[in-house]
């Protein structure tokens, strides 16, 4: 039995840059959050197809480690990797909320690269990896570089390290779903022609810890918070005061005391 953990991420701040081709650019501070993780196992089992368990909400061809998996396929052609899940079956452990801002989906479809490469002796770089992970998701390279903490921007795919421990958070996840493209096309509508680049700069330079206790305006540290709230006004009626918005949402996360 093969096994990997695929951690959630928290956003320090999430700015938007710009928007092109359909697609947003942004600069952000991902950081990975240590006790909350999904995990993916492959099982040993006789298969007539590619298999996933653990995810039955979800759609195969809407699964983002099926499109992990047809991604690689497709980029390497290696047999292996076919004759390998003839013979297992990816188990999925959710513990990450979906549609909650903390990237669960693309952490999963990540993990999964980086344990394919393992297993099957994959010989791809890890910059390949992510590069070919960007295609599955805009937060997928991230967590195919597995850093603890990252400045990311561009379209997702520029992910550099940043020095520093991630902290130790609490989340708190309402039942509340805000799906990603909904936020986005919200955004667009009433916020894009008002974006700032000069409002955050220096920010990617700044500890997490630092930005946290400057900026206590989580409207500041978030561009898609506002966008969130009118597309999900639920979110708004939550009294949040002293959290941070996560991502697109719907989650919030704040430092624990002590």
């Amino acid at each position: 039995m093969y096994s990997i953990n695929a951690h959630a991420k928290v956003n320090i701040f999430l700015k938007i840059t710009g928007h092109k081709d359909g697609y947003h650019t942004l600069v952000s501070r991902f950081m990975r959050v240590e006790d909350l993780y999904d995990t993916i196992e492959f099982i040993p089992c006789e298969c007539d197809s590619f298999t996933i368990e653990g995810c039955d909400d979800i759609p195969l061809e809407s699964n983002t480690i099926y499109k992990a998996y047809k991604a690689l396929n497709d980029a390497t052609g290696d047999l292996n990797i076919l004759n390998f899940f003839y013979k297992h079956k990816v188990v999925v452990t959710k513990r990450i909320p979906s549609q909650a801002g903390l990237g669960g989906g693309s952490s999963d479809a990540a993990a999964f690269m980086r344990l394919v490469k393992e297993t099957c002796n994959l010989m791809i770089s890890t910059e390949d990896l992510a590069k070919l992970g960007s295609e599955v998701g805009a937060d997928v390279p991230f967590f195919v570089y597995n850093y603890p903490c990252a400045n990311v921007s561009g379209f997702g795919e520029i992910v550099k390290s940043f020095e520093e421990a991630p902290l130790d958070l609490e989340i708190y996840t309402p039942d509340i779903k805000c799906d990603t493209a909904e936020v986005y096309k919200t955004f667009n509508h009433y916020l894009l022609q008002h974006i700032s680049l000069t409002s955050f700069f220096g920010w990617d330079k700044m500890t997490s810890k630092s930005l946290l206790s400057l900026i206590v305006d989580p409207i500041a540290l978030n561009d898609l918070y506002p966008a969130a709230m009118v597309a999900y006004p639920e979110l708004e009626e939550l009294d949040r005061e002293g959290w941070f918005f996560s991502g697109s949402g719907s989650s919030f996360f704040r430092l624990k005391e002590g």
